[in-house]
């Protein structure tokens, strides 16, 4: 057989062989993304009828910490340890990162701390994409191109955008590159998770951009300056949260006391402020901001509410807080620039999460998901923007700097 020949057939092996495995992690991940947020939506709930439960915040806090200090080992990197993974290979992802994740999430939820779910789903999809090439014996190579699948699959699954989760797994690895490799697994596990997910009844919430501005030079340079804002509000989230994490470690070595300190924080926050409009996911300040101009503090409380619950060891994502921040962001800045607060908004909404994650194209890709394609060069330039003026560090210690 010639060289002609071999490769057609070469090709024909890696689609099939990369169809069959990625379904197996997009059905895994959206089966189990699917009942974290079912559950994830029970404890909410949950929350909001027992007010009282806010009380239990430091103790939730404490019993987590102290789960991950006895049996998380590596999988307390969270993360981290998925991107260190496949940039090395040296190490590997214990597939018990997947339940205690799953229930330091839930736990931090419960009780009223500040934090998203991305984080959870990416390590629960990444955890179980490791365990599924042990037991198909996968090579070096094929493994981490697995993790990439469930990174992708977990977030195509949770926010309903399969195309944002298929390059999201590609652009999270370093900053300012793409690899290219996994596209096609990354695509079909993440598809499938978003279907599958989709199959088990979950629905996700939709948020119109509104009318789309004409497009002419005085607008962009308003765009322009809104997005700068929303990288310097990225850069402002990557370092009060890193820098937090930092002083609390220090000040408390002991992270069963760090989280139940970070606990009693947020209880003194919430009774100084006299509300409870910044615990959790914050997607009813998400609906405020696309329908009405909101006060400017809002996107700076989130950053502190999320900062703190973070940086003092519970269990979460970043994304979604982000989304708060961006979109309260853009809402506030709506009069300022003379523009519509839905539009500015959804700008928002994708940019900051574009700045914090540095994965622009993802982000945009997400805006066209989720606000539809006309509007797609004002979300490119708010990603870009945001990306740009969001300094060189993300949220993903583990992400490589070129």
């Amino acid at each position: 057989m010639d060289a002609r020949q071999a490769l057609p057939l070469t090709l024909l092996k890696f689609v099939v062989k990369w169809t069959i495995v990625s379904s197996i992690v997009g059905l895994l991940t959206g089966s189990i993304s699917a009942f974290f947020l079912t559950s994830l939506d029970w404890v909410t709930t949950t929350r909001m009828s027992f007010p009282w439960l806010l009380w239990l915040l430091p103790i939730g806090g404490g019993i987590v910490s102290y789960t991950y200090m006895k049996v998380g080992g590596s999988a307390g990197k969270g993360n981290n340890l998925i991107i260190e993974q496949i940039h090395t290979g040296n190490g590997a992802v214990p597939l018990r990162m997947a339940p205690l994740v799953l229930f330091g999430t839930l736990t931090t939820h419960l009780f009223g701390g500040s934090a998203g779910r991305e984080g959870t789903a990416i390590q629960m999809g990444g955890s179980l994409s490791e365990w599924i090439g042990k037991l198909l014996r996968l090579s070096p190579l094929d493994r981490k191109i697995i993790l990439m699948c469930g990174i992708s699959s977990g977030f195509g699954a949770i926010f309903g955008t399969p195309l944002a989760g298929t390059i999201f797994g590609l652009e999270i690895l370093a900053i300012g590159a793409v690899s290219y490799e996994a596209l096609f697994p990354c695509f079909i596990a993440s598809y499938v998770g978003h279907l599958v997910t989709t199959a088990w009844g979950i629905e996700h919430i939709h948020y119109e951009m509104g009318a789309i501005p004409a497009l002419d030079w005085f607008f962009i340079v308003k765009l322009i300056a809104a997005s700068i804002l929303f990288g310097l509000a990225a850069y402002l989230f990557i370092r009060l949260t890193s820098g937090l994490k930092a002083l609390f470690s220090k000040w408390f070595p002991n992270p069963v006391l760090k989280s139940m300190i970070g606990g009693f924080i947020i209880i003194a926050l919430v009774y100084a402020l006299g509300t409870r409009n910044y615990l959790g996911l914050g997607i009813p300040l998400i609906q405020q901001s696309f329908q009405e101009a909101v006060s400017p503090l809002v996107f700076l409380l989130k950053t502190i509410f999320t900062s703190i619950t973070l940086g003092t060891g519970f269990q979460g994502g970043e994304v979604t807080p982000l989304f708060v921040i961006g979109s309260t962001l853009g809402s506030a800045l709506a009069g300022l620039f003379a523009v519509s607060v839905p539009f500015l908004s959804a700008i928002g909404f994708v940019s900051v999460f574009s700045g914090a994650a540095k994965t622009p194209l993802a982000c945009f890709i997400m805006g066209i998901e989720l606000f539809g394609s006309e509007g797609a060069v004002y979300l490119f330039i708010g990603c870009l923007i945001s990306f740009i003026f969001s300094g060189r560090a993300g949220i993903y210690e583990a992400q490589k700097k070129n």
